[in-house]
Order: C-alpha cells, then structure tokens, then sequence
C-alpha cells in the first residue's frame, strides 16, 4: 500500500467523505466483478455494492490497520452478497414451485458449473468463486475470509471433489439418455 492510500484512509477516517470516495472510486470495477461472480443478477449485485460502502463508510474508524483496507472492504462485500443470497434462498416465488412440481425428480438434470457452484455450502461456494471465477490467489482469499490459508486449501479441496461428483454423475446421465 503506497502513502497516499494510507493518508487517504486516515483523513476518511477522520471524516473526509471525499477521501473516502477516492478509497472507493478505483475498487468500483472489482469490487462490482465479486458481487456480480457470487449473486449473479445485477439488482442483488447494486444492493450489495450500497449495503457494502454504507456499512464501510459508518465503521471506517473500526479499521485497525490501514494496510487492509481492501481485504476489509471485500471481507465486507462478500458478507453482503452471502446475506442476500441467504435472504433469496429463503423467498420460493409461485414460478420456482410450479417448476418443481412439473421437472422431474432429479434436480441435477440440467447442472451446469455455475448451477454446481451455487449449490456448494456458502463458504465453499465464495472461495471456490474468488479464487477461480475472479483469480483470486489463495492467500488473499484466506485474508478476505479470515481463514487460515491451509483451510481455505482443505475446503477447496472438498468444493473441487463434490463439483466433480455432481457434474460427472450429470455428465454419465446425460450420455445415458
């Protein structure tokens, strides 16, 4: 992290809503990339990004060290994109019953990887999201989650074996058919 970036968080810090806006402005792309990877449609994407910079704007002064700004932020995104896609998995729209009720009994017939993904338990799916679909290395992954980055290795590990379980028990299916 260069000067200029910490002074910008020490003068937010001290309530400079511009020097937060600076923060903020050249993460807008990436940070719009992770909310789009992890919720997929772009009206849960702008709720998380508002939720995101309102919850970071209000609790700047809980940042101990200004090195993390970026690793905070998006520990702070992907919080919201996981609360908004719990949130949607609680919600059953008329539609969604209706197709259950008229598909056939397995649900994995039309499994593509992003379906498989969405599928994996929320801390699998989001690092199996940042490191593969936005590159992501490890290390940064573990920070961002506060995990280790041997349990981050381990999960994705179990994320990669249940995904080929998943997609190859599709794929045997589907030539079957």
């Amino acid at each position: 992290m260069d000067d200029e970036m910490k002074s910008e968080i020490i003068r937010a810090k001290g309530g400079s809503h511009e020097a937060f806006v600076n923060l903020i402005k050249p993460l807008e792309l990436q940070l719009y990339n992770t909310a789009r990877s992890i919720v997929k449609k772009d009206e849960d994407c702008a709720d998380a990004l508002q939720e995101t910079i309102l919850k970071a704007y209000q609790s700047l002064e809980t940042l101990e060290q200004p090195a993390f700004f970026k690793t905070w932020l998006f520990r702070i995104l992907i919080n919201e994109c996981n609360m908004i896609l719990r949130r949607r998995s609680q919600v059953i729209t008329v539609d969604h019953v209706q197709d259950i009720h008229h598909s056939t009994p397995n649900v994995c017939e039309s499994m593509d990887l992003h379906d498989a993904v969405y599928r994996l338990e929320e801390v699998s799916r989001t690092i199996v999201i940042l490191h593969y679909f936005r590159d992501l290395p490890l290390r940064q992954v573990a920070e961002m989650l506060d995990l280790s980055e041997g349990a981050v290795k381990t999960r994705l590990h179990r994320a990669r074996n249940t995904l080929y379980e998943w997609l190859a028990d599709y794929c045997e299916r589907k030539i079957k058919v």
